[in-house]
Parts: structure tokens; C-alpha cells; sequence
């Protein structure tokens, strides 16, 4: 299992990948209350706008929790960019998140995600 981590001012968040045969699994939590926020499942496919690579990804989000924008955008790149089938499981809380730092926490995810990426693509 790779761990990843990374930090901006009171925000720390962890991402977790396992491969799972030629699938991949990912755990992302952080904050002041890791939980299960939401999970996405994505299934990588040709682009429909043109040449390329996307994926179609469903979401279930907890009753009450925010975490499938964060969830959907970490699966969709990873099963896109790597082509493989992606599930993620994905719950962050900050106590009395601002709007700037939701930003920052996408922000982070983004880079973390890419971050990911490379290290899955030295293994392949």
C-alpha cells in the first residue's frame, strides 16, 4: 500500500492506494474527523469529445457529507490517467472550514492525486 500525505496550515490529508489486482483502490481522509464521507467507482473509457482517454464515474455520498465533489475529481483523473477501474473512498472534516480553505483542501487533492499518479506509473 502507498501512503501519500500532505499539509497547508491546520489541513492535513492522507491518500491511501492499493492495488487490487490491475484495479486500484483509494483511501482519503483528513482533518479533524476522517469517516466515510463518500465513495466513487470509476471505469475508465475512450473520450467522447475527442481523442483521448476519460471515465465514467458513479457516485454514493453519506447523507450529510460534502466529500463527492472531492471524490469524483480524485477518481475520474486516476481511472482517466492511468486507465483502470478506480474506486475511492473518500471522507474529509475541517471544523469550521472556510471557503478558501475548501479551495485549499482541493487544491491539495489535486496535487496528491498526481503525485499518485506518478508513483503508479514508475511501478506499471
Amino acid at each position: 500500500m502507498r501512503q501519500i500525505s500532505a499539509q497547508e496550515g491546520r489541513i492535513k490529508i492522507t491518500m491511501q492506494a492499493l492495488m487490487l489486482g490491475d484495479d486500484l483502490f483509494v483511501a482519503v481522509s483528513g482533518g479533524d474527523g476522517p469517516h466515510i464521507g463518500a465513495v466513487t467507482m470509476s471505469i475508465p473509457r475512450a473520450s467522447m469529445s475527442g481523442p483521448g482517454r476519460s471515465a465514467s464515474t458513479s457516485v454514493m455520498t453519506m447523507p450529510g457529507h460534502k466529500d463527492d465533489e472531492a471524490a469524483r475529481m480524485i477518481s475520474h483523473i486516476l481511472s482517466s490517467k492511468l486507465y483502470k477501474n478506480v474506486v475511492v473512498v473518500c471522507g474529509i472534516h475541517v471544523d469550521g472550514i472556510t471557503a478558501a480553505e475548501i479551495n485549499t483542501v482541493m487544491n491539495m487533492l489535486g496535487k496528491l492525486t498526481e503525485r499518485l499518479i506518478r508513483k503508479q506509473l514508475q511501478t506499471l
